[in-house]
């Protein structure tokens, strides 16, 4: 095992852990990935001292000596998980600071980050912790939240997809991960008619077939699809054209998934939610690991 804190971030898979069972699993998946990927894993441990309040509500700082004996139990703690996972390259990093603070830096540099679902302090209905809400909707990086572990023989990446740039770079992770897996993949394209107001112009309301809407979303999900299946010839792709809310179709679609994987917005709110709201919906509800991916920051301006 490595010790040392350079480039421990870089081109990495990095796990968020904070003592949680959820986070447990996230290092048990993330050493997995690592090794298909042939990467590194680094574990990472954000300590944040408790201050002392004062009579009138000021904080003392906590004292150098308590700070050093967290940071070395911590080290501790994550050196024992390391040496459980089958993976030989893991680095061990701990710094003071905030979970999302950390994981966020790290998602600068790093090829996937990977977290529990919910920390150790987190309220009965908030399915999903604060930290890991915060990463995932910020993150630089792919981000793997571990809802749930997936049942055994689950053998499908389940993936949104609806034309936009950022559906894109979902589909790019989810063909990736499925071939490097030997999974395959179910593109899911949920699609519904605009609320009447929606399409309602100065001199009335604009005919809009349903029968067009539908084959629009056919041939923009073939059409999405057809480059992906050629440069992966190696994963059976099932087409999923579903008329209903998008949240809905991507978990019904999951009762085979290994992986959920969406991106970080969709297309426009006329023919679907934006996916700010779909892939939060997932990640709130979905009983399998969700992989949220960002679209690369060159191609924000595009999109």
């Amino acid at each position: 095992m490595k010790n040392t804190q350079v480039d421990k971030f870089t081109g990495r898979i990095v796990i968020g852990l904070d003592g949680s069972e959820g986070a447990t699993r996230a290092a048990h998946w993330g050493a997995q990935e690592a090794k298909l990927r042939g990467r590194g894993l680094t574990l990472a441990y954000a300590v944040l001292p408790m201050t002392a309040s004062g009579v009138f509500g000021m904080g003392a700082p906590p004292r150098l000596d308590l700070i050093e004996e967290l940071r070395t139990s911590a080290v501790a703690e994550l050196t024992r998980i390391a040496a459980d996972l089958d993976c030989t390259d893991v680095i061990v990093h701990v710094e003071i600071g905030t979970p999302s603070g950390l994981l966020l830096q790290a998602s600068d540099s790093a090829a996937l980050i990977v977290l529990g679902s919910r920390g150790r302090g987190g309220f009965a209905d908030l399915l999903l912790g604060s930290v890991g809400t915060q990463v995932a909707s910020h993150a630089n990086c792919p981000v793997v939240v571990m809802r749930a572990t997936a049942r055994a023989g689950a053998n499908e990446v389940i993936v949104g997809i609806d034309g936009s740039p950022h559906s894109i770079a979902a589909l790019e992770f989810a063909f990736d991960e499925a071939s490097r897996r030997g999974w395959s993949l179910v593109a899911v394209h949920a699609w519904d008619v605009p609320a009447y107001d929606l399409i309602i112009s100065p001199d009335g309301p604009i005919p809009f077939p349903l029968g067009n809407v539908a084959d629009v979303e056919i041939r923009l999900a073939a059409e999405v699809l057809a480059g992906f299946k050629v440069d992966h010839p190696d994963v059976p792709v099932t087409e999923a054209l579903v008329r209903a809310p998008a949240v809905q179709a991507l978990l019904d679609a999951s009762t085979n998934a290994a992986l959920i994987v969406v991106g970080t917005r969709g297309r426009n709110v006329a023919l679907g939610a934006l996916l700010g709201s779909v892939s939060n919906g997932v990640l709130h509800k979905a009983k399998v690991p969700v992989a949220v991916v960002p679209l690369p920051e060159p191609e924000w301006d595009a999109a």
